[in-house]
């Protein structure tokens, strides 16, 4: 169970992994944004970019809007004022680690010049060198500090007892309270949580609403072709109820819903990066040969809409009620390039293509509406 923290307008300066990009470090707990002690995430990201052509009556967060410019369409984050890509760029294992400083530097790049504003991370990935790389690049390239929203998150972060969790120790006060702290001392403009079950952020928000605090406004789930039920059968649910928008990652399921595993472990891929051992049993296991060969038929699909199985997958996920964005996780430009290429199948993705899939998977989770039906 982690604390996701949305933060805009950052002044992202170059730090060694101890000032972590999101951390004001009072104690040695993981925190938000800071310079110089004084934090820099003041407003929203500002979005100049053109709205489509909605219907009036529609709410305004149920509006997308779409950048004349790149393609690229914009959700509000949840319910939230917050608008967001919904296409976003992911840092897990790559940056700092799999990849080198030039590349991370030039897939960030090739990602903001597509209309990608919301970049993710975490003070654990790299062991923090994640959040500096970004923030770095950010740095170098000059660009404006508003043009950006960046997600950080807190709980595994140090070796020490008192830098991992979310104790009071962690995060100066409980959850709720804490970020509601953080927020009102100007350190980010929104908190939500990541792999958290449902009644855990149901109980957050009732927590904020008797105490008059702030609650949540999303949730990171893991979300692709072959895990449906959070964000399909219990996120909905919160979405309408109470504004939580899903933010979800993992869209290709580690790269096997492209392909790569197929026939072997390739040199380069993260099966066969050092503590990924795991993924790889993953991908040689029963299930996952049961998962290639109905791939194999979502492919024959993907071929007839002119798409790779890749952009297939990731529309697949963007069509999903209460998904406010989807993060990529990409090692080259090409990679990249291709993910985003997913926004144009979108719209090839009637209800018989969608049943057409559904049928091929056989995991369709059942809805409360549903099972009440």
């Amino acid at each position: 169970m982690q604390v996701s923290i949305a933060c805009t307008e950052h002044n992202l300066k170059s730090r060694s992994s101890d000032d972590r990009l999101c951390s004001n470090r009072p104690t040695s707990c993981g925190s938000t944004v800071t310079n110089g002690g004084h934090a820099k995430c003041r407003t929203t990201a500002v979005l100049t970019h053109n709205l489509s052509q909605n219907s009036p009556q529609l709410p305004i967060y149920l509006k997308e809007s779409t950048s004349r410019g790149t393609g690229m369409k914009y959700r509000n984050l949840g319910k939230s004022g917050l608008r967001v890509s919904c296409l976003g760029l992911g840092t897990w294992v790559t940056f700092g680690s799999q990849i080198s400083d030039e590349m991370a530097e030039n897939i960030m790049a090739v990602a903001f010049e597509h209309g990608v504003n919301l970049f993710d991370t975490a003070e654990v990935y790299a062991s923090g060198k994640a959040e500096v790389t970004l923030g770095n690049i950010i740095k170098k390239r000059g660009w404006r500090r508003s043009s950006f929203v960046i997600t950080t998150k807190i709980y595994w972060g140090g070796q020490a007892e008192t830098e991992r969790g979310l104790s009071r120790k962690h995060i100066i006060e409980e959850i709720v309270r804490a970020m509601t702290y953080v927020i009102n001392q100007g350190m980010a403009m929104y908190w939500g949580t990541s792999r958290w079950s449902s009644m855990e952020i149901m109980e957050a928000y009732s927590v904020a609403r008797q105490f008059n605090l702030i609650p949540p406004v999303c949730e990171q789930a893991e979300y692709h072709l072959f895990q449906r039920d959070k964000v399909e059968a219990q996120l909905p649910e919160l979405y309408h109820k109470i504004g939580i928008g899903a933010m979800t990652w993992s869209p290709l399921a580690c790269g096997l819903i492209t392909g790569k595993y197929e026939d072997s472990i390739p040199e380069n891929s993260r099966a066969a990066l050092k503590g990924y051992q795991w993924l790889k049993e993953k991908v040689t296991s029963e299930e996952g040969r049961r998962q290639q060969t109905k791939l194999k038929e979502v492919h024959a699909i993907a071929e007839r809409l002119n798409c790779s199985t890749a952009q297939l997958a990731v529309a697949w996920c963007l069509r999903s009620e209460g998904v406010s964005s989807v993060l990529l996780g990409v090692s080259n430009v090409e990679q990249l390039l291709e993910n985003l290429g997913s926004i144009q199948v979108l719209p090839q993705l009637t209800p018989q293509t969608i049943s057409e899939i559904d049928g091929i998977l056989g995991n369709k989770p059942h809805t409360k509406k549903e099972s009440r039906s």
